[in-house]
């Protein structure tokens, strides 16, 4: 993958335009990030719950490299892949510093009441983001590209290495998605109600961008959706571990967050969010109409709200019908 953004990005004019896919990602996980409190409750996720803020913490997350940048590069290119890459600088802030500072804060909120400030914990987490090998690549490539220099500049053994492993990325990806598919039964339905209604959220919120920004162009399209549409990020995850390792000695009930359903998350995020941007990219034209965005949308959200509905109509004509053979009971013994 870092080989694979490096190339893309060596292949761009760099543009000023081009600074604002940042913020307009960010701009994304922000919107999730206040609209989730609001859907976990009407999908059957209590308030206040280690589930609650799990999810919370998870849903907003995009893990654009890892779900829609090999499908990007596939379908849109590298100039798209490149802008993609660039979108994904301010997805970076938000599931690095953002939401650490978010889990530090529950975190010292409900078990030590002490100042919710996570200042201090930030070294080991910038010294984290520094280190990783997409944002080195990603500076690499943008100051290289500030001194003119492109891949064809660079020593052929240099720019066929790169090419070679760029090319793996794709087949990798997948077999990852196949390995990381591991979920309890229970939690099925209702993560998949959650992931139904997190995708009808991003289409609705992508309609109302592309309709008030006047965007025509098929692939620009497609580009914003697919990036929307990308699984939920491992980073918020890394933040839960962190917090749950330090709060090992606490029961299950009273900890910050769940692991397992966090892992739970993760292993359904991404091969739905496969399949959807699969869908998006192999759509064509449609979705040059914002019309058939919002209906999409709609579509996902009434799946989304539906399915925790119908399971709660189920338990109580499950509970009425287990009434109905008590009440019964006496009157067939008498007889």
């Amino acid at each position: 993958m870092p080989a694979t953004i490096f190339i893309a990005l060596l292949g761009i004019k760099v543009e000023l335009h081009l600074l604002i896919l940042p913020v307009l990602a960010l701009g994304l996980n922000l919107l999730l990030f206040l609209a989730v409190p609001f859907i976990l409750p009407l999908v059957g996720i209590g308030k206040g719950t280690p589930e609650f803020r799990t999810a919370k913490l998870l849903i907003p997350s995009l893990a654009p490299g890892l779900s829609s940048f090999p499908f990007i590069l596939e379908f849109l290119g590298e100039d798209y892949l490149a802008k993609a890459a660039m979108s994904d600088l301010g997805n970076k802030v938000f599931v690095l510093f953002f939401l650490y500072l978010v889990a530090m804060n529950w975190h010292y909120g409900l078990q030590f009441d002490k100042p919710k400030n996570g200042g201090t914990k930030l070294r080991p987490l910038i010294k984290a983001m520094v280190s990783e090998p997409v944002n080195i690549f990603i500076a690499a490539a943008l100051v290289l590209l500030g001194f003119g220099f492109t891949m064809h500049s660079l020593p052929f053994f240099l720019s066929e290495t790169l090419e070679k492993l760029s090319m793996i990325m794709t087949p990798l990806v997948l077999l990852f998605i196949g390995l990381a598919v591991k979920i309890k039964r229970k939690q099925f339905f209702q993560i998949f109600s959650l992931l139904c209604t997190r995708a009808g959220l991003v289409l609705l919120i992508s309609g109302i961008f592309v309709s008030i920004a006047g965007i025509n162009a098929q692939n620009e399209i497609l580009l914003i959706l697919a990036f929307g549409l990308s699984a939920c990020s491992f980073w918020p995850y890394a933040h839960l571990a962190a917090v749950d390792g330090m709060e090992a000695d606490i029961s299950e009930k009273k900890k910050t967050f769940s692991s397992d359903y966090g892992v739970a998350i993760l292993a359904l995020s991404f091969p739905l969010s496969t399949i959807l941007i699969l869908g998006v990219l192999n759509s064509g034209s449609f979705f040059v109409h914002s019309y058939n965005i919002f209906v999409i949308s709609v579509l996902f959200l009434a799946v989304g709200f539906a399915i925790p509905l119908f399971g709660g109509l189920n338990k109580k004509w499950s509970g009425l019908k287990g009434l109905g053979f008590k009440l019964k009971s006496p009157a067939t013994e008498n007889a």
